[in-house]
């Protein structure tokens, strides 16, 4: 039985979903005004990983992840970079589905982008207005959140506290036009030159948090199984849509609220951030690193646990997906002397890894003791590839079961490369190295090992002889 760690409700509850079978799952996109930072990497990642599990246990997903594409920040970038906040949005959600392809995320079933949705979410304030629970006030619309009785409850908070809070956060101007410091925007009216739309309160654009509420509800349903995002958007983003959404429907929004951990950037633990200068992009990023080690990176940190962003963790995590990547070398390698026939012995152990990883991953998605289970398996197949006799039916359910385990990880085997046969030049070199290691001249068969690598040519020594892959 799998659980998860509902934050509504703040304890691990088993999954059901509304229909067997199927998750409708909603994750908050990013506000495209520039390149995805490591932060929303995490998210992506996080409950990409979550996803695939899913998968693995034969679910079929619906995966919506919004576009914040009309916002202050776009209206800023835009009027700096001398251009339209529709260029802008174009520009960095061209960058984020290749940045996000490159960490080898799956696509989502819908990325919809506020924009599109402008009749559906006039049409909801509108509704939310009839029935009371929002207000138009000089242009704007506001919601009234003390009117919804559970507001707070996402974010375990007192309703007066939020009122203090509000009170001290909230430009003057502004709180003129609310009836309560606390209540949000719906919609708000255009500044000059502005991007908007024409609504019945006047021409505007949809406040953050409405469009959300909206795009959830249209593509998945009234209700959905799961919600996630960031710790950060807990309150107000999706306070805000639990009050929106269930004061329209009368019914509850969604079942599980998932949120992952943040991202802290060096030895010192900082949160990552612009004004201190360590605020790091995934387009940047992968110009210098494997995009998929990043991605093995943060995938094997449970998604409620902070991640710090480090060179050392880095590279232990490329260390770590190097063992696997060699595990499946092996295996391929010696497919090619295998005799038929199965090692039932082999096959007992890899059916009680497979168990070990279930358990772990049923476990709110406990990516630390499920990549563990994956590492063991890596090394049974490295110890069965090593002995003289193999099976081809062993061999290849060890293989196949690494590709999948490891594919909920994100992590993928290039084959293509693994059954790269050696040019007739590398393989005369090889040739030369093994005459010189059989006539003890070590320092020519040295020098040879250390040409061929610096061509990006690795030779390997086994039990079964000398193979080489590329770099």
């Amino acid at each position: 039985m799998l659980n998860v760690f509902n934050t509504l409700t703040r304890q691990k509850e088993p999954f059901k979903p509304i229909t067997p079978g199927v998750v409708k799952m909603y994750v908050c996109g990013p506000t495209v005004y520039n390149y995805i930072h490591i932060g929303n990497a995490r998210s992506a990642i996080a409950f990409d990983t979550i996803r695939r599990y899913f998968e693995y246990l034969g679910y079929h997903v619906d995966y919506v992840s919004n576009f914040t594409d009309v916002d202050d920040k776009l209206i800023k970038r835009a009027a700096a970079d001398n251009t339209t906040v529709p260029a802008i949005a174009d520009r960095f959600i061209e960058a984020f589905m290749a940045d996000t392809t490159a960490i080898n995320i799956e696509p989502a079933t819908a990325h919809p982008r506020a924009s599109e949705n402008i009749p559906e979410i006039i049409a909801f304030v509108q509704d939310l207005i009839t029935k009371g629970y929002a207000y138009e006030s000089a242009g704007d619309v506001y919601y009234r959140a003390r009117k919804f009785k559970k507001y707070g409850q996402l974010s375990d908070q007192r309703i007066d506290d939020l009122e203090v809070g509000a009170s001290q956060h909230t430009a003057d101007e502004e709180t003129n036009r609310k009836e309560d410091p606390i209540d949000f925007a719906l919609w708000k009216t255009a500044k000059p030159g502005e991007i908007s739309w024409d609504s019945p309160w006047g021409a505007g654009r949809p406040g953050w948090h409405i469009e959300c509420s909206v795009m959830a509800t249209k593509y998945l349903g009234e209700t959905i199984d799961i919600h996630g995002g960031g710790q950060d958007l807990e309150f107000p983003h999706h306070e805000n849509e639990i009050a929106q959404s269930e004061a329209k429907t009368g019914k509850t929004f969604a079942h599980y609220w998932l949120h992952n951990g943040f991202v802290t950037v060096g030895d010192d633990n900082e949160k990552m951030s612009k004004s201190l200068g360590n605020f790091v992009t995934v387009h940047d990023i992968i110009k210098q690193i494997d995009p998929q080690i990043l991605r093995f990176f943060m995938a094997t940190t449970q998604y409620r646990r902070p991640i710090q962003y480090t060179q050392g963790n880095l590279d232990e995590a490329a260390n770590n997906l190097s063992k696997l990547q060699n595990a499946y070398r092996n295996l391929t390698f010696r497919l090619t002397d295998a005799v038929a026939g199965t090692d039932e012995a082999v096959m007992a152990q890899l059916e009680t890894l497979k168990m070990s990883f279930v358990t772990a991953m049923n476990d709110d998605f406990n990516v630390q003791n499920g990549i563990a289970a994956v590492y063991e398996l890596a090394k049974l197949a490295n110890v069965y590839a090593a002995q003289t006799e193999v099976q081809a039916a062993t061999l290849t359910t060890l293989r196949d079961t690494l590709v999948t385990l490891a594919s909920v990880f994100g992590v993928e085997f290039d084959e293509a490369a693994n059954n790269e046969l050696a040019d007739a030049d590398i393989q005369a070199l090889i040739d030369e190295r093994e005459a010189a290691r059989q006539a003890k001249d070590f320092a020519k068969s040295d020098q040879i090992r250390d040409d061929l690598k610096a061509q990006g040519i690795i030779l390997e020594d086994t039990p079964q002889g000398v193979r080489f892959r590329k770099e």
